[in-house]
């Protein structure tokens, strides 16, 4: 293997974070959340070929009565 970027294993994780953020800016949405605060990504592999990517942080609502 050569040394160095390989641009289409970069390309699918950053398609996989974007994936993990579209989930759970969905799920806050289901939530009624206005906002997601403390974003944070984890990655795992799983076996050798395999590399899960998860994106949480806490779903918030906006008290607009302040």
């Amino acid at each position: 293997m050569r040394r160095g970027e390989v641009s289409q294993y970069t390309q699918l994780l950053e398609d996989s974070r974007r994936h993990a953020i579209d989930r759970m800016t969905d799920n806050a949405r289901l939530l009624g959340a206005d906002a997601i605060v403390g974003v944070r990504f984890d990655s795992s592999e799983i076996g050798q070929q395999l590399t899960e990517i998860v994106a949480y942080g806490t779903a918030v609502t906006v008290d607009r009565t302040a």
